[in-house]
């Protein structure tokens, strides 16, 4: 049962470009969201190219790609004002001595959390990896550094009897039910052996998929689709955006009916990712509430 009490909404959206979204109709839907906190990745944008008006009535908290533009980006944005906020995954400054933990990847717009009271939010977008390829070489590297920095972070919430929830762009699909054609991907990146084994690790050590925990016989529900074969129609999708939660009993998701997949941003384009909430393309279809 879950106890009466104040509840955070959060919802979480990879808009693929903040211009492109706000021509598409990320303002109007800014406008009307009940969430308290919305994390948004890929943003593709610098603050200064972040269009005017786009944030009006909300704190962004705001980490754009140092390193290569128009490429990355995170961000968080709340309806009160933040209490801290951290980028990274490390503490070094850009450029930093590769021996250091996290400081490759400071710069390049992965990561940013945000304090709420009684409440942590992350927003990630994780590197996407190819295999046999340097880019699948930087995601294991992230892989490698962003496990300590999780377990650090859920130890250390739990000293603050604070809650932590990471949002974002995962870019690996957890097990077979997260992804349609599994045994035709399984040496693809995002669905690796020791991508999934990553994951399981960061299960075993307390962390909670939100989603899974609450509706574990549900195939996906996808969150991302190819734009060949008719993936969307067909749903043939990737579930690769769950919801840490660093294991509080009380978080709920709000996972809509299938196929409900909708995007309000471009109505017809499928290559949006959806869940509780909806990256891509598209706008979230639903939120994480977390009861507090």
């Amino acid at each position: 049962m879950i106890p009466d009490g104040p509840v955070t909404t959060v919802s979480s959206v990879n808009v693929n470009g903040v211009r492109a979204a706000a021509a598409k109709g990320f303002a109007a839907w800014l406008a009307t969201t009940p969430a308290d906190v919305v994390c948004v990745q890929e943003t593709r944008a610098q603050p200064g190219e972040i269009p005017d008006g786009l944030f009006d009535g909300w704190h962004l908290s705001y980490a754009p790609c140092t390193t290569a533009k128009g490429r990355n980006g995170v961000g968080v944005l709340t309806r009160v004002a933040p209490e801290a906020v951290r980028v990274g995954i490390g503490d070094a400054p850009t450029p930093a001595p590769q021996s250091h933990r996290g400081g490759e990847f400071d710069g390049s717009g992965r990561y940013l959390e945000v304090d709420i009271p009684g409440l942590t939010v992350a927003s990630l977008y994780l590197p996407n990896g190819t295999v046999g390829t340097p880019k699948q070489d930087e995601k294991d590297r992230f892989l490698a550094l962003f496990a300590p920095y999780l377990h650090e972070r859920r130890a250390k919430a739990a000293t603050e009897d604070r809650e932590v929830l990471v949002c974002g762009d995962w870019n690996i699909a957890p097990a077979e039910a997260d992804i349609r054609n599994w045994r035709g991907n399984v040496k693809n990146s995002g669905f690796l052996p020791h991508e999934r084994a990553w994951l399981a690790g960061l299960f075993d050590a307390g962390w909670v998929d939100v989603v899974r925990a609450q509706h574990p016989a549900v195939d996906g529900p996808y969150s991302w689709w190819s734009y060949r074969g008719r993936a969307f129609d067909n749903d043939t999708g990737w579930r690769m955006s769950p919801d840490l939660h660093n294991g509080d009993p009380h978080v709920r998701s709000a996972l809509p009916g299938h196929p409900g997949r909708r995007s309000c941003l471009s109505p017809r384009r499928p290559a949006g990712r959806r869940v509780h909430s909806l990256h891509g393309r598209c706008c979230p279809s639903g939120d994480r509430s977390v009861r507090r």
